[in-house]
């Protein structure tokens, strides 16, 4: 049995919805980052990044436990060891890990930092407001484009880079991403709600999230945004 010690960001689904279309055995391990779990030593031991999400295999290569941090490798990962969502064509491949790479690089970064700004500063910032939104919508058109020739982001196929960016996209609306102005988007998006791990994923990401706020009831919460708390937690874990 896999196991996935995460939680339901985007960056969690990703692999959340892997594990589901592969059908294979897997549990959940909640890392509730609002706490600090991802500070803690056990915790450390299997992402020194002290990011979510990390995996442990206890058949991985060589037939041995195998543990991986980092959501992109991870699919690849699993996609290699499984033989699924990942083609086996060289030019298919290469397509797909181009627009998982995307996803990293681009996708995720900038719609992260968008959210952060929008949502969670004290301080209006209008000068980061504007740079992460209008990047953000840059992003909306690039995937818009590539959706026109493919009927998937990296091929003709369903894969891992569909996996890798559906997550990032739920907020596409309060971004003013219409169907009239990115059809091809939309179409894409709908065809993923449509598939019944992702559906079955969206409902685990909901049930999680309500566990892990009840397990927080009475415990004090970390401010996750604070980056030089963030360095000194992870010094102070690791001296």
């Amino acid at each position: 049995m896999i196991e996935l010690h995460s939680s339901p960001t985007p960056n969690g689904q990703k692999v959340m919805i892997m594990l589901e279309e592969l059908g294979v055995a897997w549990k959940h391990f909640d890392i509730n980052i609002r706490l600090g779990d991802q500070f803690k030593p056990e915790y450390l031991k299997l992402s020194p990044n002290n990011k979510i999400p990390t995996i442990v295999d206890p058949d991985g290569p060589g037939g041995k436990p195998y543990t991986m941090m980092e959501s992109g490798a991870i699919l690849i990962y699993l996609a290699e060891k499984f033989g699924k969502f990942l083609p086996k064509d060289a030019r298919k491949r290469y397509d797909t890990l181009q627009w998982v790479i995307f996803q990293m690089a681009h996708v995720g970064p900038m719609f992260g930092q968008a959210n952060h700004f929008n949502t969670y500063t004290k301080e209006n910032i209008q000068y980061a407001k504007d740079r992460y939104n209008n990047e953000s919508i840059r992003l909306y058109r690039v995937l818009d484009n590539r959706l026109k020739d493919s009927a998937w982001l990296g091929c003709d196929e369903y894969t891992i880079a569909d996996m890798a960016t559906y997550g990032w996209t739920k907020g596409h609306k309060d971004r003013g991403i219409t169907e009239a102005e990115y059809p091809n988007f939309h179409r894409w998006f709908k065809a993923m709600q449509a598939r019944p791990a992702v559906q079955r994923n969206d409902a685990m990401a909901t049930e999680i999230r309500e566990r892990m706020a009840k397990a927080a009831e009475g415990k004090e919460a970390i401010n996750i945004y604070d980056t030089k708390d963030n360095s000194q937690r992870l010094n102070a874990a690791t001296r």
